[in-house]
């Protein structure tokens, strides 16, 4: 059930006048008194900062934070810090900032004090957007993990065909994904052009059926893709080096491919657990994954996505 702001029981009330760029931030207290004042810039350095600033004001979940928009990335690092955020109409706080101008009260005063003034004294009528619960950040916790992960893992594929091309391009495009199961594996047996010399359709065949291949192509189909590419460097010391450089590539892969696997199994536990699994696996193919990803970064705080533009962003 939603709360009122005076609900909280606060003595600090926060607004923030939203911008592009770079948001401006006011606090006051129960008398209307500015006890800060501040800009933010629009990144995670930025985001930091206010929940910095926002720890000397007062304990987590005491107050209430307004801003004149209910979406987007400063509202849910504010949600998922565990702040009320109040989700106040920009129509209203023009209203209020012309009423309070044409009085004569706080002509000089910020949009962002405005915002912070109308929250305190409006406060039995507006509400809070509540912050995530405990299931949602433990699943946005492992999506965003297997995110990064997944990110390193493309960077270390790059920086594996920018070694195999410096040396032995061949098994590039022997198999869809360089960082595949069945391409490490390859690259495993087969380091350097001279390990492929003797290397056939047969030997090939006996290759895929031990590392159990789904791709459905022919094994003549692919030795001959391997003799197709341009060729490698035969001997050398170089190509010993190039040798352990890729396979210390390799390992990596391996790691994060591994992690990310028991990440996906921890992902799947943690979605049958949450009460709204059912809403987000029930959506046309969406699968577990896609559904956990989805309900991780939409948040169980609905009233946060007032349109099909703020789902989309």
């Amino acid at each position: 059930m939603a709360r009122s702001v005076a609900e909280l029981d606060a003595t600090r009330y926060v607004g923030i006048d939203w911008a592009s760029e770079e948001h401006a931030v006011c606090v006051v207290d129960e008398n209307g008194r500015r006890r800060a004042s501040f800009s933010i810039a629009h990144s995670r350095d930025g985001f930091e900062q206010l929940l910095n600033k926002l720890a000397s004001v007062g304990p987590v979940g005491g107050f209430a934070v307004a801003i004149e928009r209910p979406d987007g990335r400063l509202v849910d690092c504010l949600l998922e810090a565990g702040h009320p955020v109040v989700a106040v109409s920009p129509n209203a706080i023009k209203a209020w900032r012309e009423a309070e101008i044409a009085s004569g009260a706080k002509s000089d005063a910020g949009d962002a004090e405005v915002i912070a003034e109308y929250l305190r004294l409006r406060q039995h009528r507006l509400e809070v957007l509540e912050p995530f619960s405990d299931a949602t950040r433990a699943l946005r916790a492992l999506v965003r993990t297997r995110e990064d992960l997944v990110h390193q893992r493309v960077s270390a594929a790059n920086q594996l065909e920018a070694c195999l091309d410096a040396y032995w391009p061949g098994p590039k495009g022997l198999f869809c994904h360089t960082d595949s199961n069945i391409a490490l594996a390859f690259l495993e047996e087969y380091p350097t052009p001279a390990c492929t010399a003797r290397l056939g359709a047969k030997r090939m065949a006996a290759f895929l059926k031990r590392h159990i291949y789904t791709g459905h192509k022919d094994p003549a189909e692919l030795v001959e893709r391997l003799r197709a590419a341009p060729g490698g460097i035969i001997d050398g010391p170089e190509v010993a080096a190039r040798q352990v450089a890729m396979l210390g590539y390799v390992r990596v892969i391996r790691a994060l491919n591994q992690a990310i696997k028991e990440l996906e199994h921890g992902i799947a536990a943690q979605l049958g657990e949450h009460p709204d699994a059912v809403i987000f696996t029930s959506l046309p193919r969406s699968g577990k994954l896609n559904a956990a990803q989805m309900l991780a970064e939409w948040g169980d705080c609905r009233r946060a996505y007032d349109g099909p533009e703020a789902v989309c962003a």
